[in-house]
């Protein structure tokens, strides 16, 4: 009894010995599937950057634009905000509201002596102003989330290639081998399937990530286009007192 006991436990040692791991699994893999592995964890290097890089950068980007919108509720007109404080200033909003400042006293200075219907000809300029700075704001606001989404997309099926080719060399192996078994197929495949299970853990995070941070900036984007919007507005009507 004591034999058979002992007998187990060496047996059941060997088997939690014998036990593969990923590191035996990137080991049996071919030269093909262990360079598609590297490449995927390049790739999850670089979302995991980009998720926490614009989660930190459109929380800064709200601050900025939060203490912006302190600033207006403060002045007694947007038309008399200094531009060098705004120059300095940081922020979509502010950039905004320099934008419209500048085109303002570019095109405004007609306003002096004008009649009142060239408000509009000047309102167009400042709008269109207006218009270029959303773009370009956008712009910030989207950065990146193009590489994040080609990392959504690309990396299940660079899982699939090594798996593919992986898979495709282990049967091709056993075609010139003297025997066709189980047990000399197993590790070729095992190492084959490692790549699909590396594109998966870089695509199922990295496609949370991406929904969550095209929401907010979508959030934001409408946010943007809101307050130009209201910038436009003010700058209209305090420029038609001044004309009366």
């Amino acid at each position: 009894m004591s034999f058979m006991n002992n007998a187990i436990f060496i047996d059941t040692s060997n088997i939690l010995s014998q036990q593969a791991s990923l590191m035996n699994y990137f080991g049996q893999s071919n030269t093909a599937g262990k360079f598609i592995v590297l490449i995927l964890l390049v790739c999850s290097i670089m979302a995991w950057s980009v998720i926490i890089g614009k989660l930190l950068e459109i929380k800064r980007l709200n601050t900025l634009n939060k203490r912006h919108q302190m600033e207006l509720n403060k002045a007694s007109g947007v038309l008399k905000l200094d531009l060098e404080t705004l120059s300095s200033s940081q922020g979509p909003h502010a950039s905004i509201t320099l934008v419209a400042l500048k085109a303002y006293a570019r095109y405004g200075a007609v306003m002096d002596n004008a009649d009142k219907s060239e408000l509009d000809l000047l309102m167009g300029h400042i709008e269109n102003a207006i218009a270029r700075g959303v773009a370009d704001q956008t712009v910030q606001y989207e950065s990146k989330m193009v590489l994040l989404g080609s990392i959504v997309a690309g990396a299940p099926f660079l899982g699939l290639l090594g798996t593919v080719w992986g898979v495709m060399d282990a049967f091709g192996a056993m075609s010139y081998g003297n025997s066709a078994s189980l047990q000399s197929l197993a590790p070729g495949v095992s190492g084959a399937l490692l790549t699909t299970v590396c594109g998966l853990l870089v695509a199922i995070p990295s496609v949370f990530g991406y929904n969550y941070l095209l929401q907010n900036t979508k959030i934001s984007i409408i946010d943007l286009e809101n307050f130009a919007s209201t910038i436009s507005d003010r700058i209209e009507l305090e420029a038609r007192t001044l004309t009366r």
